[in-house]
């Protein structure tokens, strides 16, 4: 009656915390995980397959569904490794429009991380607040391009048109709201004492154990790692923008949310500098209809907002399509360290940390 014994457990993959249909393979002593074992595969399309059967310009369309919540920033890695296998080169305002573009997608997904993280908790209003925003944000990638989540927002060689009319204002407004915005979040849980206890001293990964596992992003700066793609290795407009790359030394789930609400006020900050230089001139390359490929390979990196987004290519002599297509996906990666952070804490926490990585399992998956 009395003898102790581990207990398996389920967590998912029909689960509302674990964010898509992760499935979690618990071993508890009690209440303390012993053992997790993340099970995948429940969301596998074949994207990469998809791709190397498509042209270099239907491609595009597919890097949409791999992480949902940034398909702006998926359309520029495709874009921009596509560029480099060709030698394209890509128009200085087209340069600039992508990384203003590029910014408001990393807002829209630190906010629905916040959203989902806070419900996950408990805190059930910051929610309500983000959407607030993030419907904002929509409102612009809309009038862009007509579309709201699965973007395709860019063409290889630049982008399908200039900005349309009235698009500045709309940008301008959004950015004289947001910092009190910004401070609504922060009045709501930063020095809230059930977010602090439920945050603090969870999830720890510490940077030489972030490194040996391949994490990046916000996961990475939380551990004190000042690793940003858009500083070590700038691409689109990056190199001409004035911004810092926050970091902390907890390691712990409230770093992890306070680098990314400091990342969020960097965005703002690229995405003004953005609208106050924006130059005159083409946002088209010129191309020829057909991309014909010659023997190469390329492997281009972008600073998504998961983490280090990488896209390799392989090119062969006359086709137009790929050879072989490999994405470096962050969630992928940044999911392997889930057991190291929850193992020896409580169950409850498993919640908390799977949150604190921002997984889209159909980044995962692809």
């Amino acid at each position: 009656m009395f003898k102790n014994e581990e207990m398996e457990i389920n967590m998912g993959p029909q689960h509302p915390s674990t964010h898509g249909v992760l499935r979690l393979k618990l071993k508890l002593d009690g209440e303390i995980v012993t053992s997790c074992r993340p099970c995948i595969g429940y969301l596998h399309r074949g994207v990469e397959k998809i791709c190397e059967n498509k042209t270099f310009f239907q491609g595009q369309v597919w890097t949409d569904r791999m992480d949902y919540c940034s398909a702006v920033a998926n359309n520029l890695g495709w874009a921009e490794a596509i560029e480099k296998l060709f030698g394209i080169t890509v128009p200085r305002r087209a340069r600039y429009i992508r990384t203003l573009l590029n910014e408001f997608n990393r807002l829209a997904s630190h906010l629905i991380w916040l959203a989902t993280h806070g419900l996950d908790i408990g805190a059930m209003t910051v929610f309500l607040y983000t959407f607030r925003e993030r419907e904002a944000i929509l409102d612009i990638f809309e009038a862009f391009c007509g579309s709201r989540l699965t973007t395709t927002a860019f063409r290889i060689g630049g982008l399908r048109e200039d900005l349309p009319p009235g698009f500045e204002k709309l940008v301008r407004n959004f950015l004289a709201t947001f910092p009190d915005c910004m401070n609504e979040y922060e009045t709501l849980l930063t020095e809230n004492r059930i977010w602090k206890k439920r945050t603090i001293g969870v999830g720890m990964l510490r940077a030489e154990d972030a490194i040996a596992m391949g994490v990046t992003g916000p996961v990475l700066r939380a551990a004190g790692v000042p690793y940003d793609i858009r500083k070590a290795f700038p691409y689109a407009a990056y190199e001409e923008m004035d911004f810092e790359v926050p970091t902390r030394t907890e390691a712990d789930t409230y770093a992890r949310y306070l680098v990314r609400l400091e990342e969020m006020r960097q965005s703002a900050r690229i995405i003004q500098q953005c609208m106050d230089g924006l130059p005159e001139g083409p946002v088209m390359a010129k191309l020829p209809k057909v991309l014909r490929s010659e023997v190469n390979e390329v492997y281009h990196a972008t600073e998504a907002p998961k983490g280090e987004l990488g896209y390799y290519l392989v090119g062969e002599k006359g086709s137009l399509n790929p050879y072989r297509f490999h994405v470096r996906a962050p969630g992928f990666i940044n999911l392997q360290a889930l057991p190291m952070m929850v193992e020896g804490n409580l169950v409850a926490d498993v919640i908390a940390t799977i949150g604190t990585l921002d997984v889209v399992l159909g980044e995962i998956d692809r």
